[in-house]
């Protein structure tokens, strides 16, 4: 199989389920993304990761992270390795030093733990030529982005927003305190 990285490119909510996100890749060598329905914890997870965010408490992907760490076992890779009836199918590959084992997991744990690890993740070029598409996302989530953090964090002082960081973060709403921390930040660089 040859092995195509990919890179974590966003989440989005998912315009054709309830309750669902898209987690987006991007091939790190092409134009290609691959969309991947998952549920909401599982967004969560990625987004807390990605936003460098900590839970007042470990949650499930950072209790796996914790127990392989205690035994010194490592994610090598995360592949994203087959599309089947509109299902991708992972395995994660893990080493104790001594030997390495793959391990069958649902491609939205995978990721979480690929962010928690710091590994890399792979999928097939069969994967990436039925799966892959191309588009033009980054401006589009950009600019709708920068949008509604603008009109939602707009009337808020810097203070205001810091308060309303830790209640988001106590509350474990992750998806909002990522927003307002992207507010304060993109406010402390307008100041430089």
């Amino acid at each position: 199989m040859q092995k195509v990285k990919l890179n974590i490119l966003g989440l989005s909510f998912s315009q054709t389920q309830d309750n669902a996100y898209v987690l987006i890749l991007v091939e790190e060598e092409g134009e290609r993304r691959i969309p991947i329905i998952i549920g909401g914890a599982e967004a969560q997870a990625i987004a807390i990761q990605l936003e460098n965010l900590k839970a007042p408490r470990p949650l499930t992907h950072d209790l796996f992270l914790n127990f392989a760490n205690s035994f010194d076992i490592r994610i090598t890779e995360v592949i994203i390795y087959k599309l089947q009836e509109g299902i991708f199918y992972s395995k994660i590959v893990c080493s104790d030093g001594k030997k390495i084992v793959e391990i069958d997991a649902r491609t939205s744990d995978a990721v979480a733990l690929a962010v928690r690890f710091g590994c890399p993740i792979f999928t097939s070029t069969d994967v990436i030529t039925r799966a892959g598409i191309v588009l033009d996302l980054e401006k589009e989530v950009k600019s709708t982005t920068e949008n509604t953090i603008e009109n939602e964090f707009a009337q808020f002082n810097f203070d205001e927003l810091q308060e309303m960081l830790d209640v988001a973060v106590l509350e474990e709403d992750y998806e909002r305190a990522s927003r307002i921390r992207d507010e304060i930040v993109k406010r402390e660089k307008a100041k430089i």
